[in-house]
């Protein structure tokens, strides 16, 4: 089998963050002899035509393309084809003449089936690792085994493949991202688990075990923490194959605040707009309501059962994002639950959850209501003595919320009530808050007026 295969370790720049800048990796593949040689290659408008001493006896429609080829160049090579190819013939008969079949499902379009031509005729093929795994699931589909040809193009399109999935972190996600084009055949022929399996073991190493440029640390120099390296380049990934990755991460024993962490990040990137604060609320156009919401389920479920593995405030981040896309209740309520355990180890600060519409208010206080409330039936379900800690709390965050001019009546009193007098020790914070807020509403009632 004759490759020129360059499969380098990764010595490429972390910039701000990202590990994946760089050249990729290349590979050229040599097919073995061909019982057909092209001369000249030519594409007119959508025909692709191989030009040879013998005329063309095969059109494989793929999509809008036509190919223009030779019944004996490529079903010499494909198993799928030559099934297509015998079928058709008994179908016309001996005197047919030329033959037309349609290749509508081939992973990767028209685009893999030209390579897969290329190879078929005796031509190398430049493969990197944006087209590699199309190129191998399409050599899967069209059935290019060695049991047809010694040194097909399945044996010989998974030796790169694998090379540059273990070789390279930056091809490693060039591989999986190219797998989006692919996604059944990627996931039937382990490609994603592959990328996602190589990705959980890098990530695991301290950023010195690559070999990276002097002049190009700047990642390093910053002071960032070295074990949270890869977020960045990890909340890159489609939701479906970052789930891949944090799963593959959890078995390797990845540290459960790392993983939470890194959850965080993902959300963080995705639904930026709703989720923490930017200023306008702008959904990524290509996620439809339905993939919004499974996606948000996923993230409530995907997190580290570890109680301290995520942030009090985070999750009440995810809630209320969760509250806009309508989730299953079932998983909203056990999110509720996780954050009501939480709220005795919270400041008030935690609390702060900030809403987008211009009507109102800075911050979301009824997604804390209902956090509150799931807490106070807990406790007194579970009588506890902690229980005035998380009233203390409730008045520091009236303190911080009390100067809102669209604080609704209704929603300060919720908060008020929305944990028993008994809670309180002490009502000097109460007092001070009801105190700032009727203050405030007065004066904005009056510049109202």
């Amino acid at each position: 089998m004759k490759f020129k295969m360059s499969c380098r370790d990764d010595d490429d720049a972390i910039s701000h963050g990202s590990m994946l800048g760089g050249k990729p990796n290349r590979c050229v593949i040599y097919p073995p002899n061909s019982s057909i040689v092209a001369e000249a290659l030519e594409i007119r408008n959508k025909d692709w035509i191989v030009r040879t001493k013998v005329s063309s006896d095969l059109i494989v429609q793929v999509g809008d393309f036509s190919f223009h080829l030779h019944k004996l160049a490529m079903v010499s090579k494909s198993g799928y084809l030559n099934r297509l190819v015998f079928a058709k013939r008994s179908e016309q008969g001996e005197n047919g003449g030329g033959l037309k079949i349609v290749v509508d499902d081939i992973p990767g379009g028209s685009k893999s089936f030209e390579l897969v031509v290329i190879f078929c005729y005796g031509m190398k093929i430049d493969a990197t690792p944006t087209n590699i795994a199309p190129l191998c699931c399409a050599a899967n589909f069209l059935e290019m085994s060695d049991d047809l040809h010694r040194g097909n193009l399945i044996s010989r399109s998974e030796a790169f493949l694998s090379c540059a999935i273990f070789s390279s972190w930056k091809d490693t996600f060039q591989i999986l991202k190219s797998c989006e084009l692919v996604s059944p055949w990627a996931k039937e022929l382990l490609i994603v688990k592959r990328c996602s399996d190589a990705i959980a073991w890098k990530a695991l190493l301290e950023p010195k075990a690559f070999a990276f440029r002097e002049d190009s640390n700047e990642y390093l120099k910053a002071g960032e923490a070295t074990h949270n390296w890869w977020f960045q380049d990890v909340s890159t990934l489609r939701i479906d194959h970052f789930i891949q990755v944090i799963e593959s991460i959890k078995r390797r024993g990845m540290k459960s605040e790392l993983v939470g962490s890194c959850i965080a990040h993902w959300t963080a990137k995705w639904f930026s707009r709703i989720a923490f604060g930017f200023d306008n609320l702008t959904l990524p156009k290509h996620l439809t309501q339905k993939l919004q919401r499974i996606t948000v389920e996923s993230l409530i479920n995907m997190l580290p059962a570890e109680k301290n593995s995520v942030s009090c405030n985070f999750l009440l981040h995810l809630l209320k994002l969760g509250l806009v896309m309508q989730i299953n209740p079932e998983i909203s309520s056990k999110l509720e639950t996780r954050i009501a355990s939480m709220l005795e180890q919270c400041s008030a600060q935690d609390l702060l959850v900030k809403n987008y519409g211009d009507k109102d208010t800075t911050y979301d206080v009824r997604v804390v209501i209902r956090v509150v409330k799931t807490y106070v039936l807990f406790a007194l379900k579970n009588p506890t003595p902690r229980l005035c800690i998380v009233g203390k709390l409730m008045d520091d965050y009236l303190t911080l919320i009390a100067w809102e001019t669209k604080l609704a009546i209704n929603d300060f009193t919720s908060l008020v009530d929305a944990v028993p007098k008994n809670a309180r020790s002490c009502d000097d914070n109460l007092y001070r808050a009801t105190d700032m807020y009727l203050k405030v509403f007065s004066s904005h009632f009056l510049y109202s007026a």
